[in-house]
């Protein structure tokens, strides 16, 4: 628990860095200084979100697939269309990673 307060003085510019940063970064501007300073490492991939949301939406179909499956409803599943879509997820964060080192 942080129960410590500090502060202190910057410019303008400085702070919209800053503030542009941890933005990016999708972390609050206290949590941007303290990895900066205890130099845990600051990762930011662009388009990320994109493939979160894919890989829940595959995730959900399966989940409703097995809930199906449990009730005797489905006997079998062709899956080769959610293997692309998982090699395409995978392709794209290969190429994201790639990008960002």
């Amino acid at each position: 628990m942080k129960k410590k307060p500090f502060a202190f003085r910057i410019s303008e510019s400085t702070y919209q860095t800053l503030k542009q940063k941890s933005k990016r970064g999708k972390v609050t501007m206290t949590e941007f200084l303290e990895r900066a300073i205890t130099d845990k490492e600051i990762v930011v991939v662009d388009g990320m979100q994109e493939l979160i949301s894919e890989l829940k939406a595959i995730g959900r179909n399966l989940n409703q697939l097995t809930t199906l499956a449990n009730m005797g409803k489905v006997d079998a599943v062709y899956l080769a269309e959610t293997k692309a879509q998982l090699s395409g997820i995978y392709e794209k964060l290969s190429a994201l990673c790639e990008v960002n080192r």
